[in-house]
């Protein structure tokens, strides 16, 4: 599902930061296989997100081939860390050849295996977190990082919206409405996400319609 007109998209793109030439490869990549990725409006956003939060560790539940972290890591400090998860070794083995040929494998932990997991064995705080990964288990891996959140933290969750048809945006949106629809188990991932960072108080969210959607939400806590 498409959320900005082709005409917006470009514009965002056009004024939005611009991708290398490894990004670029990465973007032709998966439009060629047909891989899913948060795309240049997103990446470019989350690296501005990551600056102005003077990030200096990122974790991701899920990170693909790298996409996403790569967008991250071009903000990091030097000696900052990007921890990045994926249970595909292939995928993460070309995340590892992405980010080494931009000058960022320094930057970046590679775990391979169940991120959920992962998270266990690393300790806070975290500036930035993406959730990228199974839909259904997304307040999982909130509930799994959010002792680990440094104040001001920002979350961000993506396929906030939809997620081809894995997460319906009808249902979602009668869902917020206070509708009671009847939901597929990834949509109702979303929902019940959804539901707990906006009811928690020492969090602000909100949903930008770029991509697929994303959620952020800011840690405050004793607000």
């Amino acid at each position: 599902m498409v959320h900005l007109s082709d005409d917006v998209l470009r514009f965002v793109r056009a004024v939005g930061p611009q991708p290398d030439e490894v990004l670029r490869e990465m973007d032709a990549y998966a439009e060629r296989e047909g891989f899913p990725h948060v795309g240049p409006e997103v990446g470019g956003f989350l690296r501005f997100l990551a600056g102005v939060a003077g990030a200096e560790r990122v974790f991701e539940f899920g990170s693909g081939y790298g996409y996403s972290a790569y967008w991250f890591a071009e903000t990091l400090p030097e000696d900052g860390e990007i921890v990045l998860t994926e249970i595909d070794e292939g995928e993460l083995e070309m995340a590892r050849e992405h980010l080494e040929r931009g000058g960022y494998g320094e930057l970046a932990s590679y775990e391979l295996g169940d991120a959920l997991d992962t998270v266990e064995r690393y300790d806070g705080p975290f500036d930035v977190v993406l959730v990228d990964h199974q839909k259904h288990r997304y307040l999982e891996a909130f509930e799994a990082v959010r002792e680990k959140l440094a104040p001001g933290a920002i979350v961000v969750a993506d396929n906030a919206m939809s997620a081809d048809d894995v997460v319906v945006f009808e249902d979602l949106l009668a869902h917020v409405e206070g509708e009671v629809p009847e939901m597929n188990e990834g949509t109702r991932g979303i929902a019940a996400y959804l539901d707990h960072v906006r009811a928690d108080p020492d969090f602000e969210t909100t949903v930008l319609p770029l991509g697929e959607g994303i959620a952020l939400s800011r840690f405050d806590p004793g607000t």
